[in-house]
């Protein structure tokens, strides 16, 4: 009678799995949305393969941007539709497999993204992630960061060669004269991919480590540039603290990957794997 109750519960539990989880068993495809389990998993974006040209041309690229070079996304990926929220890093918190509780200014959390954690938090919180849901979950890549941003333009932003306030939180905070914060997540139009915020609300911190662009060869298939840890890691697409030249999808910063701020956070993506 015990071994009939422990084998209903397994049966029971699987069909929850797969009730939650419908993205595990299905093939994914380009432009699809899909989360991994309710409520507490970030929802993604089915992103295509495809080729861009990385970083600005000359002249009014900086030192960092350049030279140009062609990149190609051999396989479709997944990203985060939005930054990784509060409330999305606090159920990892709640789960005990993320040890930092990060603050949230006074700002309010919730759809919020999650600021103050560093690149090392971000690696615990992809981590939960994978073994919550059996699938691999990551940080991207920096050509995947900017591929994901472009959405196929050829611009300094996604929506152009300007940008202004309608479209990205940017350009508010001490610096500026004024008293600026987060955010929502999803509060201004996606790119062309249905992704929000790539430019502005925070900074997303990406799996690279720091190098100039002219250090070395840097790789032409969307891979992590590896190479010696200098303890910096690779920061993408402004802040709601940064001049509008810092949002440019080319544009490159960095951080020490000890430590988390209130203008810096994350976005993940998932592999997608193969289909026959």
């Amino acid at each position: 009678m015990g071994y009939v109750i422990r084998l209903i519960a397994v049966i029971c539990a699987s069909v929850a799995v797969l009730q939650a989880s419908p993205a595990q068993t299905e093939e994914l495809r380009p432009g699809q949305e899909f989360r991994d389990c309710q409520d507490v998993c970030p929802v993604m974006v089915v992103l295509p393969s495809g080729e861009f040209m990385m970083g600005s041309p000359p002249p009014e690229r900086a030192k960092s941007e350049g030279p140009q070079r062609r990149v190609t996304i051999t396989r479709p990926f997944a990203v985060g539709k939005y930054e990784v929220t509060f409330a999305e890093w606090d159920a990892c918190v709640e789960d005990r497999a993320c040890n930092h509780r990060a603050g949230d200014e006074g700002w309010g959390k919730g759809r919020r993204p999650v600021i103050n954690v560093s690149w090392h938090d971000a690696k615990e919180y992809v981590g939960w992630l994978s073994r919550k849901t059996g699938m691999t979950y990551r940080l991207l890549s920096e050509a995947e960061w900017e591929y994901a941003a472009r959405a196929g333009t050829t611009t300094q932003y996604a929506f152009g060669d300007t940008i202004d306030k309608s479209q990205a939180h940017f350009g508010v905070g001490r610096l500026w004269g004024s008293v600026g914060m987060t955010l929502e997540v999803g509060s201004f139009p996606p790119n062309k991919f249905g992704l929000y915020d790539m430019h502005g609300n925070v900074w997303e911190l990406v799996e690279d480590n720091w190098h100039r662009n002219d250090e070395n060869s840097p790789p032409i298939d969307g891979s992590v540039w590896q190479g010696r840890d200098t303890g910096t890691r690779v920061l993408r697409g402004g802040s709601w603290q940064s001049p509008e030249r810092s949002l440019r999808s080319a544009y490159r910063h960095m951080a020490p990957a000890c430590c988390g701020f209130s203008s810096i956070g994350f976005r993940v993506a998932r592999t997608v794997p193969l289909t026959s």
